[in-house]
């Protein structure tokens, strides 16, 4: 039994991933309608093995699990196998690994794979092309233990109406401890990813989707359910759905995926606006006999899998080679291509079921030597990709070599200090992120003198915690650059203000603008406030990186806009020279205190 309008709702958490993933600037907390998806696929589930067991008297474990397997396995890997080829338009950098990549995404252990590669789902410099099946390694891993769960319960010969309350009280005693878990979490954990990645702490929608289904159901409906159903009017039904995917797009507009409230409340509410749009969708199917759901409508939910699994890798591919609004559309046109071949063609031909798209009937028995060949090929290509594919790319591995020699460096500063030589410590320190490490080399050449104290993902916290050590042992340089603000800008102004209050008199400060052309008006934002800074105080010098970097577009060709081409070093120097240039003007300004 299909009910009508629950379309709206696999629609409605596709679109929140899309303009996520498409424009997270505006859309910061999309994140939500993978929420959206596992609350809807814990309510449908539920609800049909109820309606299997009031019909049946027994739930056919083996049979779900087919279904599972037939509706999941040959999306994802026609996904894998077609989204291969077009690494080979980017650089390499984008195959290290992908073997393991593989294995995580078919053995559904992607989830797993990210939280022990300490993987960050917002700030990975080199994406992994299917991070995004760690939502599907969830799903899987659900599917598997509510089945059986629920599978046992049967087995018990309950009558349906007592199996409803076991299945309410078990889902509800699984939530709280999933949801309980995100929330402890939380409050401890320095990668938010590792809670957001975990099938213990991320689960919880699932379980609040299977206790709405013990409440109302798809065809075994509630004697409550059906009361209310009786007592709402269409237009109600109606306003409460569109209420609460009002309020999913709002929270789609103001959460952000580090912020803690996210964790503590953000999940819950997404998956409750989604219960209340499940259940008034459900009130509306029993209020609109005589209408039927518009092709458009049912069309977009037939593929919004297949959407969601082939975007993700056409975006990175597309995003590194073209502007966004390109990247975008040709993301949706292969995606799209790709998942109604997906639906339409080859799942049923898997399946063992008619071909029908269109309206029309389609018999591939002529083409199933095409087929094959075709997958062979490409299944061949995957191979030949695993094998030639690196361990580690090219830019981790240039970040790993830099942050060795800097370790060397400041090794042999620390035992040059400790022979005697106080001067051996530079006036010039440098506290930078991973595009200052990557200018390891340039700094080398060009400004020497400096003590470079850089590291990846280094936020404006790790930073000050960086400086605080250093003016708590008296090491602090006289000339600070602070050279991050890519990562974390939520609190920017608070953050920057703490180093100029912790500044002591005689020091100067020097701010690097940061810059990232994919969230372009966060960071202009903070690079017009430090520039207003150095306007308040004569002791801060502002290194504009982010105008060096806009008036030299060449450097950024196939990056993903943060970090600069390695064609050559052009981007490193520039950077450097930047930073040069402000030390300069710097040391021509007075110090704090000097001008009081």
């Amino acid at each position: 039994m299909r009910i009508k309008w629950f379309s709206l709702i696999r629609i409605s958490g596709l679109l929140l991933v899309l303009l996520y993933h498409f424009f997270k600037n505006t859309f910061s907390g999309g994140f939500i309608g993978v929420d959206i998806f596992f609350t809807f696929s814990g309510y449908l589930i539920t609800a049909l093995l109820i309606d299997e067991y009031a019909k049946n008297k027994h739930i056919d474990l083996i049979g779900f699990f087919r279904r599972r397997f037939y509706r999941i396995v040959p999306p994802l890997v026609l996904m894998i196998l077609c989204t291969i080829p077009f690494v080979y338009l980017v650089r390499s950098d984008f195959i290290a690994g992908i073997g393991r990549q593989i294995a995580g995404a078919v053995g559904f252990t992607t989830n797993f794979y990210e939280i022990i590669t300490g993987g960050n789902y917002e700030t990975q410099f080199i994406p992994h092309l299917f991070v995004h099946t760690w939502s599907l390694a969830i799903e899987v891993h659900f599917y598997i233990i509510w089945g059986i769960l629920v599978w046992w319960l049967a087995r018990q010969g309950y009558d349906k109406n007592k199996l409803r309350s076991f299945i309410f009280v078990l889902s509800a005693a699984l939530f709280a401890l999933s949801f309980g878990s995100m929330f402890v979490r939380a409050f401890f954990v320095d990668n938010v990813s590792s809670v957001y990645f975990s099938t213990l702490s991320h689960t919880f929608p699932f379980f609040l989707g299977a206790m709405a289904a013990t409440v109302s159901g798809v065809s075994e409906t509630t004697a409550r359910f059906k009361r209310n159903s009786r007592l709402w009017s269409a237009r109600r039904a109606l306003s409460v759905m569109a209420g609460s995917f009002s309020l999913l797009l709002l929270l789609s507009l103001l959460l952000d995926f580090n912020s803690l409230i996210t964790y503590l409340f953000g999940f819950f509410l997404a998956s409750f606006f989604t219960v209340l749009m499940i259940y008034s969708a459900r009130v509306l199917h029993d209020k609109t006999p005589d209408l039927k759901e518009p092709l458009i409508i049912t069309f977009l939910a037939d593929i919004s899998y297949g959407m969601y699994l082939f975007h993700w890798p056409f975006y990175i591919i597309f995003s590194q080679l073209l502007p966004n609004s390109l990247a975008v559309l040709l993301t949706v046109f292969f995606s799209l291509v790709f998942s109604v071949l997906s639906y339409y063609i080859i799942e049923p031909f898997i399946a063992g079921k008619s071909v029908r798209l269109l309206g029309i009937d389609f018999d591939l028995t002529p083409y199933k030597k095409w087929l094959y060949g075709s997958a062979g090929f490409l299944a061949l290509v995957t191979l030949v990709t695993i094998i030639i594919a690196p361990n580690v790319g090219a830019f981790e591995r240039e970040l790993t070599v830099n942050s060795l020699k800097q370790a060397q460096t400041n090794l042999e500063r620390t035992h040059t200090l400790a022979a005697g030589d106080a001067t051996a410590l530079s006036d010039v320190m440098v506290i930078g992120d991973s595009v200052a490490l990557r200018s390891s080399d340039a700094f080398t050449s060009l400004l020497p003198e400096a003590q470079l104290d850089a590291s990846v993902s280094r936020d404006f916290d790790d930073a000050f915690t960086i400086f605080q050590n250093h003016l708590t042992s008296n090491t602090l340089s006289r000339i600070v650059v602070l050279a991050v603000g890519v990562n974390a800008l939520d609190h920017y102004q608070e953050d920057i203000q703490q180093f100029i209050d912790a500044l002591p008199d005689g020091y100067r400060l020097v701010l690097v603008t940061p810059y990232n052309s994919k969230d372009i008006t966060q960071v202009s934002e903070v690079r017009d406030y430090e520039l207003q800074l150095s306007k308040t105080y004569d002791y801060l010098t502002v290194a504009d990186w982010y105008q060096a970097a806009v008036d030299n577009p060449a450097i950024w060709n196939g990056t993903d806009g943060v970090h600069y081409s390695d064609a050559n070093d052009q981007g490193a120097n520039l950077y450097v020279e930047t930073i040069q240039k402000a030390i300069q003007k710097a040391a021509k300004q007075p110090a704090k205190g000097e001008s009081e």
